[in-house]
């Protein structure tokens, strides 16, 4: 193919030059993305890891990392008995040590380790091996995070939080995470050493609760101004997150330049070819319509390089690097030519300050918009890059798998995610049938390219059954059977083998957790969560009656396990899943009722849910220290220095979880079933909803939306802005207030289920 000068495309000489790459098979095999500490820092790390985690207990675990104990770049971790009841674990990674005894923790000790607690009652003496155990994994990386879970969930933590997060990868066997926290700081020392002022990059970071999506381009400003206080502990945390990660033998992904700039750039080089893109989600351009300067603007490498530069001099480099240019925004030219350019003129960026540079880019745009990214351009786009020089995260693999589009991502090295929670959504949830298949399936992908398997959530501390089944199969040679699985993750998360537990799970596994829509996305549509009207979605994914006996099985179990916290966690939340089922049946009776100006059976559904359901609901989840809002919004307070910068965090918290934006932009997408946010959030609304239909009903008027929108936004306005302290401590007996729901309303579900 020649153009009309005679000279060979553009886009074809980038595929000649990315197959000449493929005879470095260093860079090819991705082999020299590896641990940088060595052998003793990473065992004298999980020795550590173990002491936090067991106390006492880690003296009876021998640890030795040995990287020549694989003979690839695959880790493998063998446990052994030794003399004294110890055992001797040695690995070729610090993480694969720690997931080694993970897997032996779990299996022959019964315990479990979780975001909602732990149940570490080990045996003594510990359980002896017979021969040795081996643990061994197929995929190269074990990726985790999502671009967005560094605001949903990790926005307010500080370094005791991390520290458990860090461990928590560890013991699940993630090497490669993302490690984003702290680049604002390097940002605006580089804009400002180019010429920008102060004001002008205090209108483009937003506030800490919106970071993700200003690191993508798609906000500015809403939020702010970022405190200079937010840099200098963010910076703080990296360094410790960093030298963490690094330690235990994983891999973090530093971020990379990818072309979004501040307006400012166009005052100092007027010259510059920079695109204004339009606006992004329900945003304007107030807030929104990212300036993107073309990457094959030499002022694209001189602001790429003089950031990664930075970086590294500051955090070191473990050679892979994020980059996202058009996550969720359309390319100004849908021509191969052009999108060659672009991810060659990126990948340059990396490659002039690192030259072993690999970068990490995320899948989402091929299929959040297939209408754009048709094969010839998605080709193009990754063609770009030197084969085997990028990893493609396919982020939603579990239920829009893009790799199987894409002829395994056209050559490029790719890692299998489930991405399963949207915006942090703590209703129960799970696609666990193409979990557990879906990896597979991608092995076996003719002349497919899969070097990881990876967990993308955009929010975390949910769900963490899901999480443990993933982490697991990547370890696994085969799929797990899914029943017998579950029943013995009953059993060490309660340290209880009672059968009544192992039923409720298998239930749970076979309807909240099996969703086998295709393309099924989890935003927790459910009428509780959602803003009122006359025309919410009820559908679910799962039989009710399935939820109601596993509910009906864990509170027959309760007498005898409330001390244990993982039990708590899961009556709580089971509890709160059944009240949000019963939720919508209450709101078809508002409805139908309103419908058939019946006001009777108006005034009783529209009484029980308002009256008592509701606040059932706030008081059980007000009983959970992971329920509440108060922990929130006081970890939010407590990053400022003095009270300005602590109302700007409580303001930033409290938008997130409802409005998010100025005018209820992404209204509830990011929504909590938390204490407090129940009552001073959804109760309000829903009161102010019943009260209305009752209102029109009473004097003969239609239910208009467009009103009721209007005078429900002074609702949630006024949560986001009240100033209202929450408790950060958990209020009332959970078991108490659990048995007083069931005996209420299980009676009435069942009712409901004829």
């Amino acid at each position: 193919m020649k153009t009309k000068c005679g000279c060979f495309a553009p886009f074809v000489l980038l595929v000649i030059a990315s197959l000449l790459y493929l005879g470095d098979c260093e860079y090819h095999t991705l082999s020299h993305l590896k641990p940088q500490a060595s052998d003793k820092t990473q065992a004298k790390a999980v020795v550590e890891l173990l002491k936090r985690v067991l106390g006492g207990r880690s003296r009876e675990f021998i640890v030795l990392v040995n990287r020549t104990f694989s003979n690839d770049t695959l880790d493998v971790c063998e446990l052994r008995s030794a003399k004294n009841n110890k055992i001797v674990a040695i690995g070729s990674t610090g993480v694969a040590v720690t997931t080694g005894i993970y897997n032996y923790l779990k299996y022959f000790c019964n315990c479990h380790i979780s975001w909602s607690g732990n149940q570490l009652n080990v045996p003594r003496p510990l359980p002896t091996l017979t021969g040795v155990l081996r643990i061994s994994t197929q995929h190269r990386f074990r990726y985790y995070q999502n671009v967005c879970t560094q605001s949903y969930s990790s926005v307010w933590w500080d370094w005791p939080r991390w520290q458990r997060e860090i461990d928590w990868m560890a013991l699940n066997g993630i090497n490669m995470p993302l490690a984003y926290t702290g680049q604002e700081a390097l940002w605006q020392e580089v804009y400002l050493s180019l010429g920008l002022n102060q004001t002008e990059m205090d209108q483009f970071f937003t506030g800490p609760a919106f970071l993700a999506w200003n690191r993508m381009g798609n906000l500015f400003q809403w939020g702010g101004p970022l405190p200079q206080s937010w840099h200098v502990k963010q910076l703080h945390l990296q360094f410790k997150i960093l030298d963490r990660m690094r330690a235990l033998g994983m891999i973090p992904v530093l971020p990379a330049f990818s072309g979004i700039v501040p307006p400012g750039i166009t005052r100092l080089y007027p010259k510059a070819n920079v695109t204004k893109l339009n606006p992004w989600s329900h945003f304007n351009c107030t807030y929104s319509c990212a300036y993107l300067l073309d990457p094959r603007d030499p002022l694209f490498q001189r602001i790429g390089g003089l950031f990664l530069s930075q970086m590294v001099e500051q955090f070191g480099t473990d050679h892979i690097y994020g980059a996202d240019t058009f996550n969720e925004m359309t390319p100004s030219s849908s021509e191969p030519a052009y999108l060659s350019s672009v991810s060659n003129a990126v990948f340059t960026t990396m490659t002039s300050v690192d030259p072993q540079a690999v970068w990490l880019m995320q899948g989402w745009l091929f299929v959040s918009d297939t209408a754009f990214w048709r094969p010839a351009q998605v080709k193009a786009l990754l063609h770009g890059v030197p084969l085997g020089r990028m990893i493609v995260l396919d982020l939603f693999a579990e239920s829009l798998p893009a790799f199987s589009f894409t002829q395994s991502f056209y050559g490029q090295p790719f890692i299998w995610c489930m991405l399963h929670n949207f915006g942090g959504n703590n209703g129960m949830f799970g696609t666990v049938q193409q979990v557990n298949l879906g990896p597979f399936e991608a092995l076996r992908f003719p002349n497919s390219t899969l070097v990881g398997l990876g967990m993308a959530p955009e929010g975390i501390e949910q769900n963490p059954v899901v999480y443990e089944l993933i982490s697991e199969l990547a370890w696994r040679k085969e799929p797990v059977n899914l029943l017998k699985w579950v029943s013995l993750y009953a059993a060490r998360r309660y340290g209880n083998m009672g059968e009544r537990l192992g039923a409720a799970w298998r239930l749970l596994f076979r309807s909240v957790y099996n969703c086998t829509v295709a393309g099924y996305k989890n935003h927790n549509h459910s009428p509780l969560v959602r803003r009122p009207s006359l025309h919410m979605k009820t559908d679910i994914w799962y039989d009710p009656a399935h939820l109601y006996e596993a509910w009906r099985l864990l509170f027959e179990a309760a007498p005898t396990l409330m001390a244990t916290e993982t039990f708590r966690y899961d009556l709580v939340d089971v509890t709160r899943q059944a009240l949000q089922l019963l939720t919508t049946e209450f709101y078809r009776e508002i409805r139908d009722a309103f419908q058939a100006q019946k006001l009777p059976e108006l005034l009783n559904a529209g009484g029980v849910l308002m009256y008592d359901l509701l606040p059932e609901l706030d008081r059980l989840l007000s009983s959970n220290y992971h329920f509440l809002l108060g922990v929130w919004l006081d970890n939010a307070r407590s990053m400022g220095l003095n009270e300005r910068e602590a109302q700007l965090y409580d303001i930033n918290a409290r938008n997130q979880l409802t409005l998010w934006g100025p005018e209820g932009n992404i209204l509830d997408y990011a929504n909590k079933e938390w204490g407090g946010l129940m009552e001073d959030y959804y109760s309000q609304r829903w009161g102010l909803f019943v009260n209305t239909l009752v209102e029109c009903l009473d004097r003969g008027r239609p239910f208009r939306q467009d009103s009721f929108n209007q005078e429900v936004f002074q609702i949630e306005k006024g949560f986001v802005y009240n100033e209202r302290k929450y408790p950060f401590k958990p209020l009332g007996n959970t078991y108490d207030i659990a048995r007083r729901i069931f005996l209420k309303y299980y009676p009435q579900a069942l009712k409901r289920l004829t």
